[in-house]
């Protein structure tokens, strides 16, 4: 299951995120979607979870929850 991870502080990266799910299930693929032009963070992420129990559980463990004093969005990608 792929789920999009939101108003990620600028300075999260890709392996805290990766960390953080990994907590919760097993993560197959982490993207920190960066800025073309500066290579800075977009804010924003999508983490793929191959057991979709354990993405749920992520998704309602995580949501709205404060990380790097950003209070994170968690949601099945579209």
């Amino acid at each position: 299951m792929k789920l999009l991870v939101r108003n990620l502080s600028r300075s999260t990266t890709e392996q805290e995120i990766r960390i953080l799910f990994s907590a919760h299930g097993s993560v197959s693929e982490c993207t920190l979607v960066l800025d073309q032009a500066t290579g800075l963070s977009k804010g924003f992420a999508f983490v793929v979870m191959p057991k979709e129990i354990e993405a749920k559980k992520a998704l309602a463990a995580l949501h709205e929850q404060r990380i790097a004093k950003n209070r994170i969005r968690v949601k099945i990608a579209q």
